[in-house]
């Protein structure tokens, strides 16, 4: 299979990063954010967290900043929407959007799935493309008890060192999420598995997107 390269070693790439909750950009698309720059590639990452709140807020800024280190730029912004309860928000989380829209204008979009069963997820997902109607945008998955994954259709390959960098930041910075059973290494490294199996990645893992429209 031919790769489609968004960006090459030494080439600037700008990328939005969207989460509802403070570990949802991590989980989704945190390899992702560590092959770029692993890679050599220049990028500018604006990274944005709905539902950041008390001891998730400094959870959020601390592995935000871990996992863009040694990015070109970087901007970390922390809402406080209440958790949960995103659909009922929907007018003020349209004017946020809205105000974030007039700010960024990103080379692609990172973003929760559309059929995601998380109601917060869904409802960034609308607004995501409600908001950016000429951007390629990307759309990550979650593992949680819901049993929601679906068939994506766009995978990032991870080196195996990254993948591990991935695991030991993600059990590092949340602690608030490790008494979760599904939150442990075990799960982040098995759905990698499987997606580095379905793109036939080169050392095992990788992160998958779904990709809803895409300009070649």
């Amino acid at each position: 299979m031919r790769p489609l390269d968004l960006a090459r070693p030494g080439e600037r790439l700008s990328v939005l990063c969207l989460g509802a909750h403070s570990d949802d950009i991590e989980i989704g698309a945190g390899g992702a954010i560590l092959h770029w720059i692993e890679s050599g590639v220049r990028l500018e990452a604006h990274w944005c967290v709905l539902s950041a709140i008390g001891e998730r807020s400094a959870e959020a800024t601390a592995s935000a900043t871990a996992f863009l280190t040694g990015a070109a730029g970087a901007k970390v912004e922390l809402a406080a929407f209440r958790d949960s309860f995103f659909p009922y928000q929907g007018g003020e989380l349209k004017e946020w959007f809205a105000g974030l829209k007039s700010r960024v204008n990103p080379d692609i979009i990172l973003t929760h799935r559309r059929d995601d069963a998380h109601q917060d997820h869904r409802e960034v997902c609308q607004l995501t493309w409600n908001a950016f109607r000429d951007h390629l945008i990307l759309e990550y998955e979650v593992p949680k008890w819901d049993g929601d994954l679906g068939q994506p259709n766009g995978y990032i390959p991870l080196e195996a060192k990254v993948m591990e960098r991935k695991i030991e930041l993600l059990i590092a910075h949340f602690g608030t999420q490790r008494s979760k059973d599904w939150f442990d290494a075990e799960t982040f490294r098995g759905l990698a598995r499987l997606r580095g199996i379905e793109c036939r990645a080169s050392e095992g893992y990788a992160e998958a997107f779904t990709l809803r429209k895409l300009r070649l």
